[in-house]
């Protein structure tokens, strides 16, 4: 016959049971919630984060939920501002504005400032998603709407949520990170089919190139997959094309 307590003591937690060994708290959430005395890594705990990144959710949903219809352009925050490329990022974001799109970006430096900066200057709404990197300070001064996240993750649900295409200014990791991001869910269907414009084509050429030659060669990708891509050198053409693919989603809603 056993002697052990079917019943072991018990504490609740919030939804949360802790029994036997693990019940001997001497303090409660309350008391830790209205003491400020005592340790504060309790702020650095997983249980606290999810507080944090359902935060940034709300408070992204919350500042973008009324913005137009936009477009995400992506670029190197490495760009110097006598670079021909920032002057392009300049002429996109006006372009985009006459359009009647309001623009979004990372909120960095380099390309995307020249692309807030063209949106701007051009009357349209400039929006930057920025991110807590230890290398970059802040949002540029061209953006108009800005939120700040800790969660990348949270950071690009934002601009997959409220765009209606992606162009991408030549750029490092996080500009081909975020297009391979957008290429996966359009691919899969997770999201409505919405254009992807490499613009430059003597950057993205070789890319382009090794889709085609290696990847679609070995069977990775299909044809249709390889149409999600627009390459181009030309403003006017890179404008056309998220116009076309806007229309074209207005006319099957």
């Amino acid at each position: 016959m056993t002697t052990e307590d079917p019943h072991p003591r018990e504490k609740q937690r919030g939804p949360v049971t802790l029994r036997r060994g693990r019940s001997d708290e001497e303090t409660t959430t309350d008391q830790r919630l209205l003491d400020s005395r005592g340790p504060s890594d309790w702020v650095h705990t997983d249980p606290w984060r999810v507080l944090r990144i359902q935060a940034e959710f709300v408070e992204g949903f919350g500042a973008l939920a009324e913005v137009p219809r936009a477009v995400t352009v992506f670029g190197s925050a490495r760009t110097k501002r006598e670079d021909p490329e920032y002057g392009t990022g300049r002429k996109i974001g006006a372009a985009l504005a006459a359009a009647g799109f309001a623009t979004i970006t990372g909120g960095g430096p380099g390309t995307m400032e020249a692309v807030n900066r063209g949106a701007s200057e051009a009357g349209g709404l400039s929006v930057g998603l920025g991110i807590e990197l230890p290398f970059e300070q802040g949002l540029n001064p061209w953006v108009d709407l800005g939120v700040n996240f800790r969660y990348f993750f949270a950071r690009k649900t934002m601009f997959i949520k409220y765009s209606q295409a992606f162009i991408c200014l030549p750029g490092g990791f996080g500009t081909l990170d975020e297009l391979f991001e957008a290429l996966t869910l359009v691919q899969t269907k997770k999201v409505t089919k919405f254009p992807v414009v490499l613009f430059g084509r003597d950057y993205w050429s070789g890319l382009y190139d090794w889709l085609c030659d290696s990847v679609h060669a070995a069977g990775k990708i299909g044809e249709k997959d390889l149409a999600l891509l627009h390459l181009t050198d030309d403003v006017d053409d890179a404008v056309r094309v998220v116009e076309e693919a806007y229309q074209a989603w207005i006319d099957t809603h």
